[in-house]
Order: structure tokens, then sequence, then C-alpha cells
């Protein structure tokens, strides 16, 4: 074979590994939409108490954002294609057991563990494209990203309503879970091509943190556990215990890291990244963010089902203006605006969508009780444009001063808070739904009412969002990164997608 025949074979190579490494990276986007348009579907076949729908998602990105880091350690001990392929045969199995969960009990136990498998695969994508890809091509790489995960965005709430709304073979909901496994299967038969020597060869590579890791899920889970049960059962003395203990378990994660740090072993979260102000800056915003994004969606789609009592697929078109527009601001942000005006675009952003939230306050206002509110299609198209054109330059600029040997930790802690946000959104943003929802004694009166109270709750939030944002740029407004170039995160970098939707 000749030379250049070699060279161009290891290029297709590459280029089909990348596939296999984005459709890795849609499947747990994709997982975590689906689900949110099928919650109530779930529910009424499974039974059990109302706040166990917000656990449906909340027990899958609660699990995923405590392992993530974690997930980036094993990968840099034991080989990041080694653990990818460990990852994405665990998320086959744990998507089955999910299809066949018998009760809400069980299918929150195993999305905890879908979404701890979750955090194996996603953190050894970025290190895997940096071995495969250098130059102009790892730039066109890790662009790629953005699209799938818009498109990921788009798909999730739609294939999940039309899987439940088909019934195949009677399965309804089940088969949002077994859409996992042909995607597995493809990814799992295409893993050769992902380079095998991709062991860091470091004389002190990290260890891995145990205690840290152990104390970040209970305190996460402390915390958030609370929030969503108040939904239906109110707030009693075990509730505020266990948020005190939460934030307790939280400050002593803190002071271990610190010490971790101090005595030279590898701890969860660098350190030092907290010498620069605009850093935890950065992840107060992506909370908060991610708070508001991903809580409003549940909010719509339990609006539609359990307040106007219309079917699952009513719920996730209503879904689908705020994903085609965000996909579409998004890459205008990326392409245009990003590069020529700075993280000046993401006050933009987060301007559009108050408006666009106004907008849906308005929608349901004015709603009649038994009638669809179409005008919320067209403010939920505005909210989707103002969440693109924040992301984009959100994630660039919260990682524009992070030193790059910060950079992998960085990366992996404004993953990790988003899926708490995500988690958190569907705690406080759900449960000042239902909490209102059932305080009622007209399910579709009170769904409109109840959903303006936690449009309203969002803008409040997203108000301290631009706070944040603000206080995360300080004197540097006028520094504009490169957002063109992509982040030179350390082969442990878990990707800050540009997208959630969790």
């Amino acid at each position: 074979m000749s030379q250049k025949a070699q060279v161009e074979g290891a290029h297709r190579r590459r280029w089909a590994a990348l596939i296999t490494l984005l459709i890795a990276e849609a499947m747990n986007l994709l997982d975590a939409t689906i689900v949110t348009v099928a919650a109530p579907v779930i529910h009424s076949d499974l039974g059990g108490a109302a706040f166990e729908i917000q656990w449906f998602n909340a027990a899958y990105t609660l699990s995923f954002a405590v392992f993530l880091i974690t997930g980036g350690r094993l990968g840099d001990l034991a080989g990041r294609r080694r653990v990818f392929t460990v990852g994405v045969i665990c998320f086959a199995a744990a998507s089955l057991a999910c299809a066949l969960a018998p009760t809400a009990g069980t299918l929150i136990g195993v999305r905890a563990v879908q979404g701890a498998t979750a955090a194996l695969i996603i953190p050894q994508t970025i290190g895997l494209i940096r071995t495969m890809f250098d130059g102009a091509e790892l730039s066109r790489a890790m662009g790629s990203i953005g699209p799938v995960m818009g498109l990921a965005a788009i798909l999730g709430p739609v294939l999940g309503a039309l899987l439940t709304h088909a019934d195949l073979f009677g399965s309804s909901w089940r088969a949002i879970f077994l859409v996992n496994i042909p995607l597995a299967v493809a990814v799992l038969a295409t893993v050769p091509l992902l380079p095998r020597q991709d062991v860091r060869s470091a004389t002190r590579p990290p260890r891995l943190d145990g205690v840290g890791t152990v104390l970040a899920i209970l305190a996460t889970s402390l915390v958030i556990h609370p929030l969503i049960q108040s939904s239906t059962a109110g707030w009693p003395v075990r509730s505020w215990a266990a948020l005190v203990v939460g934030c307790g378990l939280l400050g002593l994660f803190g002071l271990h890291q610190r010490h971790r740090s101090r005595t030279g072993r590898s701890p969860l979260v660098e350190v030092s990244l907290f010498h620069d102000r605009g850093f935890p800056a950065a992840l107060a915003t992506s909370t908060l963010f991610f708070t508001v994004m991903n809580g409003l969606m549940l909010v719509v789609v339990l609006q539609v089902q359990l307040g106007l009592g219309r079917g699952v697929l009513a719920a996730g078109l209503t879904l689908l203006p705020w994903s085609a527009a965000m996909a579409v601001s998004s890459w205008l942000a990326g392409t245009r605006l990003v590069p020529r005006y700075g993280p000046k675009v993401m006050f933009a952003g987060l301007a559009v969508m108050l408006a666009g939230l106004a907008g849906a306050i308005g929608a349901y206002g004015t709603a009649q009780p038994d009638a669809y509110p179409w005008p919320l299609l067209g403010a939920l198209a505005v909210t989707g444009l103002g969440n693109g054109l924040f992301t984009v330059p959100f994630f660039t600029t919260a990682l524009a001063r992070v030193q790059p040997q910060e950079t992998g930790s960085a990366a992996g802690l404004l993953n990790a808070v988003q899926q708490l946000g995500a988690s958190l959104g569907t705690a406080i943003l759900g449960a000042a739904f239902l909490h209102s929802l059932h305080a009622g004694v007209r399910p579709a009166a009170d769904s409109l009412e109840a959903a303006r109270l936690a449009f309203w709750l969002a803008v409040g939030l997203l108000l301290g969002t631009t706070a944040t944002a603000a206080a995360m740029l300080g004197r540097h407004l006028s520094r504009e990164p490169a957002a063109t170039d992509p982040p030179h995160a350390d082969d442990q970098a878990p990707t800050a997608p540009a997208t959630s939707g969790q």
C-alpha cells in the first residue's frame, strides 16, 4: 500500500472514530430529554408519589454530576478507551434495566446507576479527540460537538414523545430506554477505531479521591432530596435536618479538598481554581442558569400533561420551538457574534431569555383553563434563542482565565455543576409547580397559575444569573477570549457542552 493510501486510510479512521465519540456524547443528552417528556406517563403507569416524577430525571443528573470528575480520573489511570468501553457496556445494561423496571422506586435506583455509567463515558471523549487530532483538524473536530448536541436537544423531546405515543409492541414509555441499545451497539462496534495508547505517562498520575467522592454524593443528595420531597410532603423537621446536614457536608468536602491539596495528594477539585473570584462566579452562573433551563422544561411538560390532560406527543412538540431556536442561536453565536463581540453576547442572551419568560408568563396568564396556550410556543422560541446566545460565550469565557494545568479540573467542574443545576431545576421549579397544582381543586386553571409561579421564580433565578455573570467578568469585560479556539484541556477534561436540556 502506498504512503498516500495509508495516510488517507488513517484520516478516514480518525473521523469514523470521531463519529463514535459524538454518538456516545449524544446518548447522554438524548436520554435525559427523552425522559423529561415521558415522565408523567411513567408515573401514571408505575404509580407512586407525585414527587417521584422529578426523581426520574434528578436521580440521573445528580449521579452523573458527582461521578464526572472521578470518571475522568479513572480514564487517566486505566486508559480512556478501556474506561469508555466499560462505560458504554454498563450504560446499555442500565438502559435495559430501566426499560424493565417494575416500580417507580426501582426505576429511580437504576436511573442513578445509569447516570454513574454516563459519567464513565463523557469525560473520555475530549481526551480521545485530543489524542486523535491536532492543529486545524482538532479545531474542526471540537467544533462538531456543538451541532451534534444541538441536534440531540431538538430530537430528544420529539423522539421521546413519538416513541411513547406510538406504544410499539405495547412498550409505551419503555421504548425510550430501549433506543439506547442499538446506539450502544453501534458505538461498541467501532471502538477498535479509537486510539489504544492513551494512558498518561506522567510520573505522578492523579489518584482517586474516594472520601471526596463519598462526601460529594452524600452532601448533594441530602440537599436535593428535601427540595424534591417538599413538592408534596411540605417541610417536616427531617427535611430541614437533611438540608442542614447536607450543607455541613459540603463545607466538610471543601476542607477535605484543601487538605489533600496541601498534602500533595490529588484532590477531586483543583483548589487553585478558587483563587480567582471569576471561576467561582462562573460555577454559580452555570448552576443558576441550568436550574432555570432544565426546571422550566419539566414545568412545561407537566402543565401540558397534568394540567391540560394532553398526550405526551403534545408535550414533546411544545418544547420543539425552544430546542430548535436554541440550536439556531448557538450556531449564530459561535460563528458570528462571539468572535466579534466576545463575552458581551452572554448578557444579550440573558436579556432575550428574560423577554421569553415574560412572554410565557403572559401566555399562561391569558390562556383559557381548558385551551392550549398557543402564544406559549412563540415565547418558548424566544427563550430558546436567548439560551443559545448565552451558553456559547459562557463556556468560552469561563475557561478564559484558567491556567493550562487547571483546565481539566475546571472543565470537569463546570460540567458537574451544570448537571447539579439540572437536578436543582427539577427539584425547585418542579416542586413549586406540583405544590401549587396539588393545593388547588381545578387542575386546568390551577396548572396555569402553578406554571406562572414557576416562571416568575425562574425570572428571579435568571436575574441572579445576570449578577453572577457580571461578577465572573469583573474588570475583564473588555477582554474578548478567542472563541474560535478549542480550550486546551488536558486529557482528563470532560466536555462542557453548549446545550444541556437535562
